[in-house]
Parts: structure tokens; sequence; C-alpha cells
């Protein structure tokens, strides 16, 4: 399929198809013209790009992790290293702490909220 086609099938822009190729997420074959040419199998690679980028990982992380993944179930493979568990469990680590300071922020907020109710 042609960029236009993965980027609507997808939900994203043709340029961060075009950014995730060229940082090597994303692989596209060229036909005799100069068009990117993808495999069915790159709508499921998007989408977990996409979902690891919303995980808060940034796409050096990313890059290291999608050859450990499997694209149609976003399993693990057996290409796992030691180092990239160790880089991926201090990612998880970094995670609990936004979220624990996001629930902290939400219970403040929560707080203001009802001392504004009170009369």
């Amino acid at each position: 399929m042609r960029i236009g086609e993965l980027a609507r099938r997808t939900n994203v822009s043709e340029r961060s198809l075009r950014y995730y190729e060229k940082q090597g997420m994303l692989t596209a074959e060229r036909t005799p013209g100069g068009h990117r040419e993808y495999a069915e199998a790159a709508v499921d690679r998007v989408i977990r790009i996409q979902e690891l980028f919303a995980a808060g990982l940034c796409s050096e992380k990313i890059v290291q992790l999608l050859p450990c993944m499997r694209d149609t179930d976003g399993g693990p493979s057996a290409r796992a290293t030691p180092n990239l568990v160790a880089n991926l469990t201090a990612e998880r680590a970094r995670i609990d702490r936004m979220i624990a300071d996001l629930v902290r922020s939400r219970d403040t907020l929560d707080e203001v909220i009802e001392a504004a109710r009170l009369p």
C-alpha cells in the first residue's frame, strides 16, 4: 500500500510515517518511480509505534524495543536482551512515578474543589 493509504488506515500523518521510516521503526519498499510501498503488516507496526509513544517512550527506546515485539499481537519475541529489559524496567518506573504525580495532583484538585463548594 502507498503512504497515503497507510496514513488513512492508521490515522497517522504521512510526515510521521516518513519520520518512523527515517528512525528505523518502519520499512517500505520503493517502486521504480520512487514511491513508498508498505506491506499489510505495516498497519499493525504503526499502531504499535503509536501505542509505545502514548506510553511515554521516546523514539530511541521504541527503535530498540520493536525488534523484540510481534506486531500482530504485541507480545514479546525471543530477541529481548537483558540491557533492553533493564532500560524498559527503568521506563516503567518513570511512568509509575508520573502516574503517582498525576494522582497527587488530582487529589489536590479534588480538595480545592471540595473546599470551594463549602458555604
